[in-house]
């Protein structure tokens, strides 16, 4: 299923980025390894321009940003069966930190300091 998934998500680097029409052959390869349903839902996101493959990182959907649930993160670490994100709908993808998937660039969360509230009393 590893493998699957990151057939996938090497397909996307390639139809997302500059080298689109020159990787066709290597984009037929891919689709090769990816079962005809999943490959399905993959571009009927593709069509309408967004990204079929969101990285997990940190237990948070890189697409859509919000938290995955801990029982469905289970599952993608066991790589049994794909999984999607419940809220945008993409295939999930956790990268294995051995392999050789390319990494996302994730910009840092900044967060300002909690700001204290004053509070005078009136006698």
């Amino acid at each position: 299923m590893r493998r699957m998934m990151e057939s996938l998500f090497a397909l996307q680097q390639i139809q997302f980025s500059a080298r689109a029409r020159t990787g066709e052959a290597e984009m037929l390869a891919l689709r090769a390894d990816v079962p005809a349903p999943i490959l399905a839902h993959y571009d009927r996101l593709a069509v309408r321009g967004k990204k079929g493959v969101a990285l997990v990182r940190n237990g948070v959907c890189g697409e859509c940003h919000l938290r995955i649930p801990v029982g469905k993160l289970v599952n993608l670490s066991s790589a049994t069966e794909v999984q999607l994100c419940d809220n945008c709908g993409r295939y999930l993808h956790q990268p294995d930190e051995t392999s050789g998937t390319p990494k996302e660039v994730v910009p840092p969360i900044r967060t300002s300091p909690a700001k204290h509230r004053t509070v005078s009393h009136v006698g």
